[in-house]
């Protein structure tokens, strides 16, 4: 029974140390990919949504990735800017990420002409296959892809998946108030890859 015991701690040590050792590996490739700007021209900006507050205004993820994508369409990075993002469940107002992100995209400078909106998905996967139909019925064949930088590797497998051809252009990690909430962002990311690769 000692030998039964020792040999199972043996093994899930093992296994503890494979899984912290994968978890390190992804870390780095979170970090290495957040730090990628391709500098190149594309046929629209997508900005991948982020929840709003309750009574509907943008939080601040929010808030960055669209000042990000309004500096982008001021370079000329692209002409037209694609906001997703459905009603969050938690929302008490009618409103969707989407449309949040198309106030301050206006704000900043950006025409109603130059902005469309996705506002049905609840996901980063469905706002990477509702931005592909999008792109599709106006035959625009590369997007510049904005979201957080610990958020851009998950993102574009996820868009890659969905048949986008993206190139990146992550919000900066100090643009994130703290070093607590970019911490708890990168833990959380590393989960949510591990739920994206079970599916």
């Amino acid at each position: 029974m000692k030998r039964l015991f020792q040999r199972l701690f043996r093994i899930a040590l093992v296994l503890l140390v494979t899984w912290l050792c994968v978890c390190v590996v992804l870390l780095a490739i979170i970090l290495r990919t957040g730090a990628i700007d391709d500098p190149g021209r594309s046929d629209v900006i997508i900005v991948l949504g982020a929840a709003l507050t309750r009574d509907g205004k943008p939080y601040k993820a929010l808030i960055r990735r669209s000042e990000h994508a309004a500096d982008l369409w001021k370079k000329g990075r692209a002409p037209m800017i694609v906001c997703t993002g459905g009603i969050g469940p938690h929302v008490q107002v009618p409103r969707s990420e989407a449309d949040g992100c198309r106030e301050i995209l206006m704000r900043d400078g950006v025409p109603r002409s130059a902005i469309l909106l996705e506002d049905k998905s609840a996901s980063t996967e469905e706002q990477a296959l509702e931005a592909r139909r999008i792109m599709a019925a106006h035959g625009w064949k590369v997007a510049t892809l904005v979201s957080d930088s610990y958020h851009m590797f998950r993102a574009r497998h996820i868009a890659r998946r969905a048949g986008l051809d993206v190139v990146l252009s992550p919000v900066a990690a100090s643009k994130i108030d703290g070093p607590a909430p970019y911490v708890f962002a990168l833990v959380r990311e590393v989960m949510a890859l591990h739920w994206l690769f079970l599916k």
